[in-house]
């Protein structure tokens, strides 16, 4: 149930995160150039959909999160989980399966105004993150700095007075947290701070027969996978401490 718990709340996240993107993007889309911070509401709210209906694992839906917990010397996963190789892999799996079928649905939905729309670019941007300056070093730093942020508040939040654990955190602190990171640090990379949020989709994209799509970006697809990976395993190590434990 807690593969099944991160893959359904992944796939939430992305279909939601991806389909705000398209919105905004996709020039026959109703929503059409809405704006950025119209973006960072709707990533923000997607994260409160997805922790909502994953509550039962822990609601990590994000590789950064749960390398980062286990960094930080946790024992469980928030939801009575054992912290072992084998639960570690099964998060990461279910969260990027999820994040592959949410982007397929997100796709699904606005199945038209793909092929409507006539710039490739603009539909790989529905799917995957891009920087706007590509600099690898520097956009590596920047997904790095915003996921560790990201990653350490959540730790925070779990080992709060008033908290239980990551599963007793509350959806709406996260959603906050990701509108926030996304106008303060989204500018230059688009702020993936979550390799599946840009794994899976980029995949979606890669197999999905989509009219005209071009190519999927792969020369920079290990960016937004790499940064925030060092970005959670630093805020775990951290935490223990920069953060105090309850006891």
């Amino acid at each position: 149930m807690d593969f099944l718990s991160e893959l359904v709340g992944s796939a939430t996240l992305i279909l939601l995160g991806c389909g705000v993107v398209a919105n905004i993007a996709l020039t026959r889309s109703k929503g059409y150039n809405g704006g950025f911070l119209m973006i960072t509401i709707g990533w923000g709210l997607a994260v409160y959909a997805g922790v909502i209906v994953s509550y039962n694992s822990g609601a990590h839906l994000n590789p950064a999160v749960t390398l980062g917990l286990v960094a930080s010397g946790a024992t469980s996963f928030g939801a009575g989980v054992p912290v072992t190789l084998v639960s570690t892999l099964v998060y990461l799996l279910a969260q990027l399966i999820g994040s592959f079928f949410g982007a397929v649905l997100a796709w699904l939905a606005y199945r038209q105004h793909f092929d409507a729309e006539p710039d490739p670019a603009t539909k790989l941007g529905v799917f995957a993150t891009a920087p706007a300056i590509r600099s690898y070093g520097a956009n590596v730093v920047t997904e790095a700095i915003a996921t560790f942020i990201f990653v350490l508040v959540v730790i925070g939040f779990g080992r709060h007075p008033a908290g239980g654990g990551l599963a007793a955190l509350g959806a709406l602190p996260v959603c906050l947290l990701v509108v926030g990171i996304g106008a303060s640090l989204g500018g230059p990379t688009g702020y993936a701070i979550n390799p599946t949020r840009d794994l899976g989709p980029r995949l979606a994209h890669f197999v999905l027969p989509i009219k005209g799509k071009g190519g999927s970006d792969w020369s920079y697809s290990w960016v937004p996978v790499l940064g925030p990976i060092i970005g959670g395993v630093l805020a775990g190590w951290v935490s223990t401490t920069l953060l105090p434990v309850l006891r």
